[in-house]
């Protein structure tokens, strides 16, 4: 299911666990907060990251990082390495390293790619105003920025994947506004560009989990794959009923990075508009109700 590990991987032997934590200390203390989109104020006695900040940037607890960095925990899962080079905006080659340092592969060509290259990072970063995402082929979200969270609303778990969370999720907190005849369309798109994404990525069990338990759960996404229809979600205007600043009519583009297969949702409004507007307020009161 989308969220969980990529798949088995084979561990690699005769690693040693302190290299792992001596690697992490290093990356950490070349990543300045202002780098990781943080706060810089306050007494600092280095200018790398601390680890509270490296545990929030992973989605991991401080005490684990703790616990790999001296050497004290074995064995992280590859979802958990993943988060961390993410965090500390490995490039592709450290990634690797990475990952042999915690007696894993590597990721290959044949899985569907997760990682976020610090170039794809930097360019989001001077994106802070606008709400964007990143996704996989596989349209399970990797990283949303504030603005992002602020208009769509925050997923966890299976609800990640936006294919899982159309056809199987419990739909709560969806905020963008269909007819039934735009669900269906936004729903066959979705079915195409996953055919697409497994006619590239055959080998990749995760991906092939995701299918199957869409295919049971789901007789409408079932019949849409025996369609056999090939395709790319597709841009779109759509309007958002948030909850605080009123609806919102923007401009979703989808964004692929032609090495890794990655999407980019960007959405925009238009200058001037009341759009614009109320995008402006919700990049002020981000995902905090008004009050008073």
């Amino acid at each position: 299911m989308p969220g969980a590990p990529h798949g088995t991987q084979a561990r690699l032997s005769g690693m040693a666990t302190t290299e792992l934590g001596t690697a992490l200390r290093r990356w950490r203390d070349q990543v300045s907060p202002e780098t990781a989109g943080l706060p810089s104020g306050g007494c600092r006695r280095a200018a790398g990251l601390r680890r509270e900040e490296l545990a929030q940037l992973a989605g991991i607890s401080v005490d684990y990082v703790t616990r790999l960095e001296q050497g004290r925990a074995a064995n992280p899962s590859g979802q958990v390495v993943e988060a961390l080079a993410r965090a500390l905006r490995l490039t592709s080659a450290r990634r690797a390293h990475l990952f042999q340092l915690a007696g894993l592969v590597p990721p290959g060509p044949e899985k569907v790619a997760a990682h976020i290259t610090p170039n794809v990072q930097r360019m989001l970063d001077r994106l802070a105003g606008t709400p964007v995402a990143v996704f996989d082929a596989a349209w399970t979200q990797l990283l949303a920025n504030p603005l992002y969270t602020a208009l769509m609303g925050e997923w966890h778990g299976n609800d990640l994947n936006a294919v899982w969370r159309n056809f199987l999720g419990a739909g709560a907190g969806a905020r963008v506004r269909h007819t039934p005849e735009s669900r269906s369309a936004l729903r066959a798109a979705q079915v195409a560009d996953l055919r697409r994404t497994a006619g590239r990525y055959p080998a990749d069990r995760r991906l092939q989990h995701l299918i199957s338990q869409l295919r049971a759960r789901s007789a409408e996404f079932d019949d849409l794959w025996e369609t056999g229809a090939v395709g790319r979600h597709q841009s779109a205007r759509k309007t958002v009923d948030h909850p605080h600043v009123g609806a919102l009519t923007l401009d979703c583009d989808v964004l692929v990075v032609a090495d890794s297969d990655l999407r980019i949702m960007v959405y925009t409004a238009e200058p001037g508009s009341r759009d614009a507007e109320r995008l402006a307020l919700l990049a002020v009161i981000g995902s905090q109700a008004l009050t008073g």
